[in-house]
């Protein structure tokens, strides 16, 4: 299995980097072969169409590695801790608590005294939203409990900002805040990716670090125990985790759904279930989909390119459907 595993990381690693590649220069302008050549190996002319690789697509693409990879691991952590295959930080309001905190900063001008202010309300917020859904569910909760403990969590969520945008002082500024909130990597910088990467590592190597209680969580809360596993620490590891790199993406990016779950799914036919496993096969994973998600509204021919979030909830609404249907066969 460890082969197998050794294996598939590096197969998902060389799509990640064909893919990558194909992102620096997918798009309605198509950059050639001959560009890259000329400006790496050739003395000639400077060629336009660099800026467009080097100050567009170069951050783009990063963006979408980083919080791919992120989104990925942290639906694979959150369904490891509690051995619920349902779990994904947007689906059950994390993402939402996020959006409310940036939307808090923004609706109170927070953000007009200090740039830092919107990632740290984003992550505040992610972190409060992973506290409650743990309190609110229980450890050992059932999936029912666990959806409907989401559920309120977003619609609460949810709720704030929508209350904010009813009250927000000008048009342009709820046009603002409605485009961010659907989701997408395009017109993003390297400021961007400065603001959020350094948060997003660190929450993603807390998450990498609980690999070893995850597995000795599918032996259940007291199996874990005999093991010697703090509970307690791992859910703070995993809140905290969650709720840095949820802000950070979050703050950057807007609300991007669906591959925190889908990915742990794709994975573990060729992982198994062992969580330690799964999560840097899910981080790969996740980092792929995005990239290929993200290159794929750049091809649609649309006026308008379509966001990121919305596509994937396009793609993703299906998927959770069919889970659940599947799910459901299986109890009966």
């Amino acid at each position: 299995m460890i082969i197998r595993q050794r294996s598939l990381l590096i197969g998902l690693t060389l799509i990640l980097v064909i893919l990558a590649a194909i992102s620096l220069s997918a798009g309605r302008i198509w950059i050639p072969a001959e560009v890259w050549w000329n400006h790496l190996f050739s003395n000639t002319a400077y060629d336009p169409r660099w800026a467009i690789i080097s100050e567009l697509r170069l951050p783009r693409t990063l963006l979408g590695i980083i919080i791919g990879g992120a989104l990925g691991l942290m639906g694979a952590a959150m369904q490891g801790y509690t051995r619920n295959p349902l779990a994904d930080p947007a689906i059950l309001g994390i993402s939402a608590m996020a959006a409310f905190g940036a939307v808090m900063s923004l609706y109170l001008g927070l953000v007009i005294q200090n740039n830092w202010t919107l990632p740290v309300m984003a992550m505040l917020g992610a972190i409060i939203g992973v506290i409650l859904l743990l309190a609110l569910s229980g450890l050992t909760s059932g999936v029912i409990t666990f959806i409907l403990a989401g559920i309120i969590l977003n619609t609460v969520a949810t709720a704030g900002v929508s209350l904010a945008l009813n009250l927000a002082p000008n048009p342009w500024a709820v046009s603002q805040i409605v485009n961010w909130l659907m989701g997408s990597l395009a017109d993003r910088s390297f400021d961007d990716l400065y603001t959020a990467s350094p948060f997003i590592i660190i929450g993603c190597l807390m998450l990498l670090s609980t690999g070893k209680a995850l597995d000795a969580l599918t032996f259940g809360e007291l199996g874990a125990r005999s093991l010697g596993i703090n509970l307690k620490s791992t859910r703070w590891i995993l809140a905290i985790g969650v709720g840095l790199a949820t802000g950070a993406g979050v703050a950057v990016t807007g609300v991007i759904g669906f591959i925190g779950l889908i990915t742990p799914h794709l994975m573990r036919p060729f992982v198994g279930a062992r969580p330690s496993r799964l999560l840097p096969a899910s981080a790969l994973a996740g980092a792929c989909v995005t990239l290929a998600a993200d290159i794929l509204v750049r091809l649609i021919p649309s006026v308008v390119e379509i966001k990121l979030g919305v596509a994937m909830a396009i793609l993703g609404g299906p998927f959770f459907l069919a889970l659940l249907i599947a799910m459901r066969r299986r109890l009966t």
